[in-house]
């Protein structure tokens, strides 16, 4: 049982750096790069939109090796990769040599979902909980790349911002693989190989099909929406905050307070799917979304902050939902395939997000912005009404 929660809490780490890394392009250039390169913020974070791309495309042959090869393999590699990446890019002298470093970065960091995702849930039968605390870790993750991206640029510049975090993923890395050697050898892995097929899913075919669709459709508007506010969290609130954020750090300490209370969320939302109809429970969620989103568009100082935390926590919670979906779907012996799948549609949208972030913003700013994504939110709405009842009542006694 030890062993396991150690396990558990490399995966949990891994989770926080993958958000971190792909996320601190977005603060650097929101606060420094757009003067020390001579850009508008516009014309500068469609440079990242490669990086994204990456994300998105590789995670359909991370989780195909996962599944064939060792699931624990292609996490030490992330870890290494991934750090190594980062390293690259804080070396960067051009927006074009960060671009291709931002592309190495998103195909490490396409590795942790199907991968880690099938390692957290792997012979659990409550997944809500598993999945909430490891996507806290993640979103701890996106409200320290503000924190931490921010501080490091205000004591010593933004390239420190890159080589920091990368430096201490390869350590983890190293850590992990070590664990691996010697503490896991003797221990039943979670490896491809080992793994004993679950049984097979007791809902028709048409059930199943109408239920991963759904997990597609709403997946992709939840990662638009989830992009749209995150990446440009430091920018609204750099805009909309006035005298109470006039520096980095404190720009970087409220988007970091904002995203770390509406982590949590996560784990609520996690504990009610695991007892609860989810249809009913992702309806709630979805309906905040709209609300919110919508209210933010003329929202300045406090008031500014308190929608945004309220955005972020309907946003945060609609996370785990889905996850949970796919792993009571998907036979073990091929869920990384599955959450590879479901993920390469959230980060495709959420690549195609990054110019619309700056289009949207050069043409009218973020007043036109949030409604948009109000409007996609009542698709997300929609799409809920279809969640299969029988499969919504299983996930409620699963």
């Amino acid at each position: 049982m030890k062993v396991r929660r150690i396990h558990f809490l490399f995966l949990n780490i891994g989770h926080f750096l993958d958000h971190l890394f792909v996320l601190i392009f977005a603060t650097a250039a929101a606060l420094t790069l757009v003067n020390e390169w001579g850009l508008s913020y516009g014309e500068l974070i469609p440079y990242a939109t490669p990086g994204f791309v990456a994300f998105g495309i590789c995670a359909i042959p991370a989780g195909w090796l996962a599944d064939k090869w060792s699931r624990e393999g292609m996490i030490v590699i992330f870890f290494l990769g991934i750090g190594a990446a980062s390293i690259l890019a804080g070396f960067a002298e051009t927006p074009l040599e960060m671009a291709v470093c931002l592309t190495l970065v998103g195909a490490f960091a396409a590795i942790y979902h199907p991968v880690g995702l099938a390692l957290v849930i792997h012979g659990r039968k409550q997944t809500g909980v598993p999945l909430a605390i490891n996507g806290i870790f993640g979103n701890m993750g996106v409200a320290s790349a503000a924190l931490i991206t921010g501080f490091l640029i205000d004591v010593s510049g933004w390239r420190q911002a890159f080589f920091v975090p990368g430096v201490f993923s390869i350590l983890i890395g190293i850590g992990y693989f070590g664990f691996l050697r010697f503490y896991l050898q003797n221990h039943q892995t979670h490896s491809a190989k080992k793994q004993q097929a679950s049984p097979a899913p007791s809902h028709a075919r048409d059930i199943l099909i109408r239920a991963f669709a759904i997990v597609l459709i709403t997946t992709g508007i939840g990662g638009m929406v989830f992009q749209s506010t995150t990446f440009a969290l430091p920018k609204v609130f750099d805009e909309r905050l006035g005298d109470i954020a006039q520096s980095a750090t404190a720009i970087g300490s409220y988007a970091f307070v904002v995203f770390t209370i509406a982590a949590f969320a996560q784990l609520l939302v996690g504990w009610l799917v695991d007892r609860y109809p989810v249809k009913r429970v992702f309806g709630i969620v979805a309906l905040a979304q709209v609300v919110f989103l919508m209210a933010m568009s003329q929202m300045t100082g406090i008031a500014a902050l308190l929608v945004s935390l309220a955005i972020l926590l309907a946003i945060f919670g609609q996370i785990p939902i889905n996850d949970v979906l796919v792993g009571r779907i998907a036979r073990s012996e091929w869920r990384a395939r599955a959450y590879a799948l479901r993920y390469i549609v959230t980060f495709s949208v959420m690549a195609s997000t990054v110019p619309l972030i700056g289009w949207v913003h050069g043409l009218w700013g973020f007043e036109i912005l949030f409604p948009i994504l109000s409007v996609a939110a009542v698709v997300t709405l929609v799409a809920i009404l279809f969640i299969p009842t029988k499969l919504a009542a299983a996930a409620a006694q699963a």
